[in-house]
Parts: C-alpha cells; sequence; structure tokens
C-alpha cells in the first residue's frame, strides 16, 4: 500500500503563471497610482493643438461668413432706404401735377370772374360763390402775379402788344391783359401783358445831352481856375 500524504493533491497545485501575471501587474505604474513621466507625451496631449487649430480656422470662417452677410444687409438696407425716398420724391411730384392741372382748369373761371369784378357785375350770391372759388384755389397754393411798371421778363411775361414811350428806360409791363398764376414754383400761364420800350434815339440822345452838359461844366471850371491864377499873380515893378 502506499500511504498518501494528507493535504497533498495532485491537482491541486499552486498556478505559477497567474501568480506571477498578478505580482507583474501590480507592479506597473498605472496600477500602483503612479503617474506617468514628465518626458513622455501622452496621446491627448498631443492631439490637442490639432484640435485648437480647427476650432480657429472655424472660427475664422464664423466670422468671414457674418461679415459677408452684414456688408448684404446694410446694402439692402441702403437700397431700401433709396426706394422709400424716390417714392416719396415721386409721389409728391404726382400731386403737384395733379393739383397744377385742376387749376389749370379753373383759370377760364378765375378770368370772368376777374372780368365781372372790373365791370361791376360780381354782387349778389354771385359774389359769394366766386370769393369761395378764390378762396379755395389761394388755399391749394394758386398765386396769381403781373403789375403794371414792373419790368418785362419774357420767362413769366408773354407780350401781346408792343409800343415806344418816353417816359421808360427799359421795357417795362405798361398794361396787363390776363393775370398770370402760378403753383409753387411752376408757372401755370404767364401773365399777357402789354410792353412798351424807350424811344429809339431818346437814351442817344440823354447821353449826348448829359456829356455836353458835363463838358460846359469842365470848362467853366477851368476858366474859373485860370481867372484866379491871372488875378493872383505878382505885381511887376
Amino acid at each position: 500500500m502506499t500511504e498518501e500524504t494528507p493535504g497533498f493533491d495532485e491537482n491541486n497545485e499552486p498556478d505559477v503563471s497567474e501568480g506571477t501575471a498578478a505580482k507583474g501587474s501590480e507592479d506597473t505604474p498605472e496600477a500602483a497610482g503612479a503617474e506617468p513621466k514628465a518626458g513622455v507625451p501622452s496621446p491627448e496631449g498631443a492631439s490637442a493643438p490639432a484640435g485648437d487649430a480647427g476650432l480657429i480656422a472655424q472660427l475664422d470662417q464664423v466670422r468671414t461668413a457674418l461679415g459677408e452677410r452684414t456688408a448684404d444687409l446694410q446694402r439692402l438696407q441702403a437700397e431700401y432706404q433709396n426706394y422709400r425716398r424716390r417714392v416719396e420724391r415721386d409721389r409728391v411730384t404726382v400731386k403737384e401735377i395733379a393739383v397744377a392741372n385742376l387749376l389749370g382748369e379753373l383759370l377760364p373761371v378765375l378770368d370772368d370772374i376777374g372780368r365781372a369784378r372790373e365791370h361791376g357785375e360780381l354782387v349778389g350770391g354771385f359774389k359769394s360763390v366766386a370769393e369761395s372759388l378764390e378762396a379755395v384755389a389761394a388755399k391749394m397754393g394758386l398765386q396769381h402775379f403781373g403789375k403794371e411798371g414792373e419790368p418785362f421778363d419774357p420767362t413769366i411775361h408773354e407780350a401781346l402788344m408792343h409800343s415806344y414811350a418816353p417816359d421808360v428806360t427799359e421795357t417795362t409791363c405798361v398794361a396787363i391783359l390776363q393775370p398770370g398764376y402760378r403753383f409753387g414754383e411752376r408757372t401755370i400761364r404767364p401773365a399777357r401783358v402789354a410792353v412798351a420800350e424807350p424811344q429809339p434815339g431818346a437814351q442817344a440822345a440823354e447821353k449826348d445831352g448829359a456829356e455836353q452838359g458835363k463838358g460846359a461844366e469842365d470848362a467853366g471850371a477851368d476858366g474859373e481856375q485860370a481867372k484866379g491864377t491871372e488875378s493872383g499873380g505878382p505885381d511887376e515893378g
């Protein structure tokens, strides 16, 4: 018989490889909680600069896009402001043209009212209606112009009659046949007038007379000066 040593089993031999592996894992710096060496770069530290460069590039792209969109918005805003000003200007122009056309259609009626007033026929209810119409026209901006004695201006006057007069020194409106009307700076109808010009040769005669009178005065002054010189000279002997 073979005696067996109690507590020893061939199947229960200790696993030397497992113990050695466990010991080896305990000896590594990571398992022991030790920090890695300063001279050895970590994978995370190496990828950090590349990530920052990518973020900077994306930020530059966003800034560029923002600048372009801002410029587009400013350009659209300027175009819209110009459009609004142009529309407002056109609206005012159209309104002025419409009012001027309306007032132009009323001019014959105003001429009839003026002639009736000159002949003393503007009385009763017709007078009240005529004055109301003139007040409305004036309120809308209608102004009449043209007075006797004012210089003739071809831009606002229309000469229907022409004559010569000795008492004028320039072309002058001597009679207003029909008053002129304007709306703002727009002339609806020029004043129709009779003009008079200076008589031919009158200005030349006046100029010659003035020159002769001046020459006579100068001659008289010279004579008096010479006479005074002779009387004031030294006595002889």
